[in-house]
């Protein structure tokens, strides 16, 4: 099915549909085990990982950068 799709629809799909899920996912994954286990150094890298998708994203959006 992907191959009747335009690379640049691909990209949008991926870009909007995707990579959204995916950073909400990590996040819940690293919350999730900080409050079973307690911070450790997985839950922080899940947790910058779910941050690094919403600072993109806002990037993307035209908000301005931090730091």
């Amino acid at each position: 099915m992907w191959l009747f799709f335009s690379r640049r629809l691909r990209m949008w799909l991926v870009l909007t549909v995707v990579v959204p899920l995916t950073t909400g996912l990590l996040r819940r994954l690293g919350r999730t085990l900080e409050r079973r286990r307690g911070p450790s150094a997985v839950s922080r890298s899940l947790l910058k990982a779910g941050d690094l998708g919403d600072r993109a994203r806002a990037t993307l959006r035209g908000g301005r950068r931090r730091g």
